[in-house]
């Protein structure tokens, strides 16, 4: 089974025949290509060009991330697995409007859900949350009023601030929220909630390059250029599920300390300590797996996404209509 590899230093990728080098000045490590399944390149990274050729070739995607740990870009291998059939009925239900509202709507409430589930675990001990709770539920009934996907997107911004006020509640000192910056993040949750977000980002981006969707057709992101909207409307959905998770227990564990941070208030990004502790407790996240109770089998939450991205391909060609994930363990 192949798996994620990280970069978290600068330095170059060369070839030499048959094996990629991770080189810089202190470190000269063979990459091991067959058992790679994507990239994530933190730091500035040089690729000799028949390094990337060898990576187009065995279709490992390179994710680059900026100096806040912000996504940036993806060396993005030539598609395998392309459907006419897929992209037609993919940019069918963009065109439509209704079928795009459809769609939009419902990676609303599918993340909306998730975020109540995260909250109604937290509010056994903090019952002040069911106010939060009740304004959430009022904007989801707010939402099958709106007739735009522009309004749709408004009804998602409104329950993501409801969201991070309400996490202020319970979160300790130190890691409230008290506000969403991103670049640069101004205080620890933040840093996190920036670098995990990212993470997810491009982890959809690899997931949807292993399927016959078209990663720049959106529904309720607007699909601009240079950027893979669709991997913005399916990740919304495993934000609470997977990133908020993490940092929950982060910091409810007290794994993190000041050792794990660099910058001050208003500037705050995570030190290469706190970015590998994040990114080991991301992919333990990525591998657990958990009894589907549609399959029947137990299967890794990286896979959870995959499904998603199966179910939306059913949906657009009209064999069973969408219904977004949503936490039942």
């Amino acid at each position: 089974m192949r798996t994620d590899y990280y970069l978290l230093s600068s330095g170059s990728i060369n070839r030499d025949e048959n094996t990629l080098y991770f080189e810089n000045e202190t470190d000269r490590r063979a990459i091991p290509v067959e058992k790679i399944k994507c990239i994530y390149a933190y730091g500035q990274l040089n690729f000799s060009s028949q390094a990337a050729l060898y990576l187009c070739k065995e279709g490992i995607p390179v994710h680059f991330f900026g100096y806040y740990g912000n996504y940036v870009g993806t060396l993005y291998p030539k598609e395998s697995l392309i459907s006419g059939e897929v992209i037609i009925h993919q940019v069918r239900h963009y065109i439509e409007s209704d079928k795009r509202l459809l769609l939009a709507q419902k990676f609303v409430i599918g993340a909306a859900k998730n975020i109540l589930r995260n909250l109604e675990y937290y509010s056994k001990e903090h019952p002040s949350l069911s106010k939060s709770i009740d304004e959430i539920n009022a904007q989801l009934d707010n939402l099958q009023d709106k007739k735009t996907v522009a309004e749709s997107m408004n009804i998602e911004g409104k329950i993501r601030e409801i969201y991070y006020h309400a996490l202020d509640e319970f979160l300790p000192e130190g890691y409230k929220i008290e506000k969403r910056t991103r670049r640069p993040p101004e205080n620890r949750m933040n840093a996190m909630i920036s670098f995990g977000n990212s993470l997810i980002y491009a982890s959809t981006i690899t997931e949807i390059y292993n399927t016959q969707l078209n990663p720049t057709i959106s529904y309720l992101h607007e699909p601009f250029a240079r950027r893979f909207s669709l991997a913005l409307d399916i990740s919304e959905i495993f934000k609470p599920i997977i990133v908020d998770r993490i940092i929950f227990k982060l910091v409810n564990k007290k794994m993190l300390d000041d050792t794990h941070f660099d910058g001050r208030l208003g500037d705050m990004l995570l030190s290469e300590k706190g970015k590998r502790l994040f990114i080991k407790e991301y992919n333990d996240k990525l591998e657990t797996t958990i009894n589907h109770k549609g399959l029947e089998k137990n299967v890794s939450y990286k896979r959870l996404i995959r499904l998603e991205l199966y179910k939306l391909i059913k949906h657009v060609l009209g064999e069973q209509t969408y219904s977004p994930l949503v936490l039942w363990w």
